[in-house]
């Protein structure tokens, strides 16, 4: 995997992974359940970044060769860094606004 392909698809799990934790923290305040925010990004983004590597590397016909195993939890983990960073900016500058 390049480093173009890795930022492509660092930035789409990223969004998507903001997007569906957004989704699922409004279905939890619906159901008056308590969470932790943090304990939900990092779950939501090892499922989207991990799977959707692996994903990629299926559809792209990408070997499952010992360094690109290792990417896919380290894909994971940025992904979730970048979910948590994104996240809090973007809602830090809306409420700035307000």
């Amino acid at each position: 995997m390049n480093i173009t392909t890795f930022l492509f698809l660092l930035m789409s799990f990223a969004v998507l992974t903001s997007t569906v934790t957004e989704a699922v923290k409004n279905f939890l305040e619906e159901q008056r359940i308590r969470y932790a925010s943090n304990i939900v990004v990092l779950i939501i983004a090892l499922i989207l970044g991990c799977g959707g590597t692996i994903l990629y590397y299926t559809g792209s016909g990408i070997p499952f060769t010992p360094l690109n195993i290792i990417y896919i939890p380290l894909m994971g983990i940025a992904n979730w860094l970048g979910a948590m960073v994104g996240y809090d900016k973007v809602k830090q500058a809306i409420e700035q606004l307000h």
